[in-house]
């Protein structure tokens, strides 16, 4: 995770309970429900862990992955919207948040690379700004953070790549800024930028220099690229998906001085450069009004979406840790429901019995990996498999309670003719052990996947928040149209 230098603190935010009135206040809290329930289960295995040896590089990936829960979490709990500033050098990225901001924090000049490290300052719009915001009163809980990069072009090869993608992964909301014409490496920036899964403004800076621009014709610019790289690589690809002409903004951050002439009292004329006033209140408009309408629901996914990276990381980690002990465990518990099975004379509570079985199995590979469950989660976690593992499971249970009424039927006859009973008894008995073997063998698998994917299938879960989600957005938000690259990129069903 990448540090930010921060040069204004966030005072803290009281928490509060969401409204069903309110679903984005909804999104944020089960957001918040499912950071914290992540964090807790992997620090508590990590203190009952601690006498456990694990190599120094798997340890200190898994920590990383959970100052990243960390991070996150104390992110939702303070409610701050991270908005990130990227763009080439000389564009003007400083200027733009120092427009924002409405005094010179971030150095800026004639100079390239003026910026040398990411910075963050918070922003708190005036009562003037949010009012020209039709704003529903959600801004007023919301802290809003201002990144300033380095020019993208300033930095060779995989560094760029990798601060560019560290930042974006952090970002709530990207301003690409660029001015003049735009050039293929823009163009391309853009498009890597793209691969974050987050909304982007285009900001086209110092269009006081460039009076005949217009959204219109930045985004024929923009078109003419995307040809060329359709023509280029085979693919078509709507450009709607990189961004559309509403998001594209005009401003001058800091306009050229202008020279004026000007009256003296005495008649004579002078000359005096003049700044004019900035044009900037067409972008925090754009902001403001993003982040009111859908902040609190991109701040809930992007946290959501890096828990669940950190959790398959973590998890794989654990499975892979314990993979001897976990096999060596299902085992031991196949060998015991197969025979508790084949013993067990009367139909209906054999299955019982390996069902009890079963849920032993899910609690001890719990316990083993530090995530113990209660027995009704155990419970529910057993069902869930059930019905998820589609014929399989239910072939065994089917089978098992056939071949069950035939062994208890021929237990119940041994008496009439006992070496045909026993014989009927001892094959419906191994074929049903079988059966119970191969099913609890299932079980210990599915139990071990479902860790592995970092218990992701609970209600508080991140994979099933994420979805609940992206289902219910609004169709008019910028949210909604990165929706389907969102669920493409977890592998979901499709929406």
């Amino acid at each position: 995770m990448l540090p930010l230098p921060t040069l204004t603190q966030f005072p803290p935010i009281a928490n509060s309970v969401a409204s069903p009135a309110d679903p984005q206040g909804v999104y944020l809290q089960r957001a918040r429900v499912s950071l914290r329930q992540a964090l807790n289960r992997y620090t508590a295995y990590f203190r009952a862990a601690k006498t456990r040896p694990v190599e120094s590089t798997t340890q200190a990936q898994m920590k990383v992955d959970m100052d990243q829960l960390a991070i996150a979490l104390n992110k939702l709990e303070n409610r701050i919207a991270r908005v990130a500033v990227f763009g080439l050098v000389s564009r003007g990225k400083s200027a733009v948040l120092n427009a924002l901001f409405g005094k010179k924090v971030l150095p800026t000049g004639p100079l390239n690379g003026v910026t040398q490290a990411p910075q963050a300052i918070v922003w708190s719009p005036s009562p003037k700004d949010l009012a020209s915001t039709a704003h529903s009163h959600a801004l007023d809980n919301i802290q809003i953070e201002l990144i300033d990069t380095p020019g993208l072009d300033e930095i060779d090869g995989q560094m760029r790549a990798e601060m560019a993608q560290a930042i974006a992964r952090q970002a709530d909301l990207i301003l690409f800024v660029v001015s003049g014409d735009i050039t293929r490496t823009e163009y391309e920036a853009l498009c890597d930028l793209r691969q974050a899964q987050k909304p982007i403004l285009l900001v086209f800076n110092k269009v006081d220099l460039y009076p005949d621009q217009s959204r219109q014709a930045i985004y024929h610019s923009l078109q003419q690229f995307a040809a060329k790289s359709a023509a280029k690589s085979g693919k078509t690809e709507p450009l709607q998906r990189l961004l559309s002409a509403n998001e594209i903004v005009l401003v001058a951050a800091e306009p050229a001085p202008l020279q004026v002439r000007v009256e003296q009292p005495d008649g004579r004329m002078t000359y005096e450069w003049e700044s004019p006033p900035m044009q900037i209140a067409a972008l925090k408009q754009k902001i403001l009004t993003i982040l009111d309408k859908e902040g609190r629901s991109l701040m809930a996914l992007n946290a959501l979406v890096q828990v669940q990276e950190a959790e398959s990381r973590l998890a794989s980690n654990l499975v892979e840790l314990h993979n001897t002990e976990a096999e060596a465990l299902i085992w031991k518990f196949v060998r015991y429901k197969a025979i508790a099975v084949a013993l067990n004379p009367i139909a209906v509570l054999d299955l019982v019995g390996g069902a009890v079985s079963d849920l032993a199995m899910i609690r001890a590979l719990s316990e083993l990996y530090g995530l113990p469950v209660t027995r009704h989660e155990a419970g529910k976690l057993w069902k869930t498999i059930i019905l998820s593992s589609g014929s399989v499971m239910l072939t065994e249970i089917g089978s098992g309670l056939v071949l069950g009424i035939g062994k208890s039927a021929a237990a119940a006859t041994s008496g009439m003719d006992s070496s045909s009973s026993l014989a009927v008894y001892a094959g419906a008995a191994i074929a049903q052990a079988s059966l119970a073997g191969v099913g609890a063998y299932s079980v210990g698998r599915a139990v071990q996947v479902y860790l592995e994917q970092g218990c992701s299938w609970g209600p508080q879960g991140a994979n099933i928040v994420i979805q609940d989600i992206l289902k219910q957005l609004d169709t008019t938000t910028i949210t909604y149209r990165i929706r389907q690259e969102l669920t493409d990129q977890l592998g979901f069903p499709p929406l």
